[in-house]
């Protein structure tokens, strides 16, 4: 019997196949669709991750006060946020112009600019917004060390007292009417002149004077976070450690578990980010496993059923000169087509499923300014991982089905005719 004949008539089972095989059929659905998810939403939390840290910068070195920051860094334009559970000192003692001046002796050290946050309300025809986040620059750097990118109109300069330089998703979203270039918004009661507008981000830039007489608990010299640019990025860790003894020594500060602030660059918190995506993704995959366990089994008690119901069918193709090979790749083809079928329908339904939690937001899992660690915000169904997930549920199907393949193959001719 040549190999496409009994491709076909594994074909001809799996039409005719009762209600068992096309349940035995969504187990692999449900398990497939749930490995599909999964990887895509993990891809897409990977490439989330590399665009974020690219818009950071490699060359940009963040200092904050207090220490253990968590997924921090400036992601949204301001502090990074503090863990309560790590931290190595309870106590934080703001930065000042004299964290800068000892920043700028460093050689590696190219900019140097402190930054305050905060939130505020602001007002745009006649509507008004809670809690948007301001960060006060300063303006004779900014536009050196910030990895903003601008739409329309330019960053701030010096002379610059009441301008201001908003998110996208300020001027496009946030009111009902758009915010349009040199237009006037108010915050906190002060009138202030659009003249830039970023590419994406909801947080609104100002020159440092300004915001400090704007935002509620900022001191008159203090920072909430110091942005350090350096010139070779290959020197980073060494630039980090630098930074660290040198402020440490400024600080009047000789125990390591006594120091009360955190220097962080790009790489390090792309390792943690990394760690946190990969455990959640063996968590979720191996949940996701167990569904094609189920499947596997189901598969397996499916073919071994029906081989006993083709039994008579068996001894009539073996009497007729059907060999043991033939009858095995019949049943190995059965039970291929049956994963291969599974598959198909498990990568429209992941790739429905991950289309539908990225329109959702994704998941929120942890702090970030811009959503950073949103999980399935943005998911990424790759042609490998399609091709990859098909090829999975073909071979999950044939070694289910290879032992009942096999016995269907070493039945007597006899034996089987007279099976009733």
């Amino acid at each position: 019997m040549r190999l496409k004949k009994s491709f076909q008539l594994a074909i001809n089972l799996l039409f005719h196949s009762k209600l068992r095989s096309w349940l035995t059929i969504l187990g692999i659905v449900i398990g497939i669709a749930a490995v599909v998810t999964i990887v895509s939403i993990s891809q897409g939390a990977q490439k989330q991750l590399e665009e974020r840290l690219g818009q950071l910068g490699a060359d940009i070195i963040t200092v904050s006060p207090g220490v253990q920051r968590a997924f921090g860094g400036g992601f949204g334009g301001g502090p990074p946020r503090e863990a309560n559970s790590n931290s190595i000192s309870s106590e934080t003692k703001n930065l000042t112009n004299k964290d800068i001046i000892v920043i700028k002796s460093i050689s590696n050290v190219k900019y140097v600019m402190g930054q305050v946050s905060g939130q505020a309300d602001v007002t745009f025809s006649s509507k008004t917004a809670k809690n948007v986040r301001i960060n006060g620059v300063d303006t004779s750097v900014w536009k050196d060390i910030t990895t903003e990118k601008l739409n329309s109109g330019r960053f701030l300069t010096q002379g610059d007292m009441y301008s201001v330089v908003i998110g996208s998703r300020i001027a496009t979203t946030m009111f009902e009417k758009e915010i349009p270039l040199n237009s006037k918004i108010t915050i906190e009661g002060k009138s202030f002149n659009v003249v830039g507008i970023l590419q994406e981000g909801s947080t609104i830039y100002m020159p440092i004077d300004t915001a400090r007489t704007i935002l509620e608990n900022v001191g008159e010299e203090e920072f909430n976070s110091i942005s350090v640019k350096i010139e070779d990025v290959s020197l980073a860790n060494q630039t980090v450690t630098e930074i660290t003894k040198k402020l440490m020594l400024s600080r009047g500060i000789l125990n390591e578990k006594k120091r009360d602030f955190t220097v962080t660059n790009p790489a390090t918190m792309q390792q943690t980010i990394q760690e946190t995506i990969r455990t959640m993704t063996l968590f979720l995959g191996a949940i996701a496993a167990i569904s094609l366990i189920v499947g596997a089994v189901g598969i397996t008690n499916t073919m071994f059923t029906s081989v006993l119901e083709r039994t008579r069918d068996i001894g009539i193709m073996k009497s007729i000169g059907a060999k043991n090979i033939d009858i095995l790749l019949i049943f190995l083809f059965n039970s291929g087509l049956i994963g291969l079928v599974g598959g198909l329908g498990g990568v429209i339904l992941g790739f429905v499923s991950s289309t539908a939690i990225s329109s959702l937001g994704g998941i929120q899992i942890a702090g970030g300014g811009r959503g950073l660690m949103s999980l399935g915000a943005s998911t990424f169904v790759s042609f490998q991982l399609i091709i990859g997930a098909l090829l999975f549920s073909v071979l999950i199907g044939m070694i289910a089905g290879a032992i009942p393949a096999y016995r269907a193959s070493k039945l007597n001719p006899v034996d089987a005719l007279r099976y009733e």
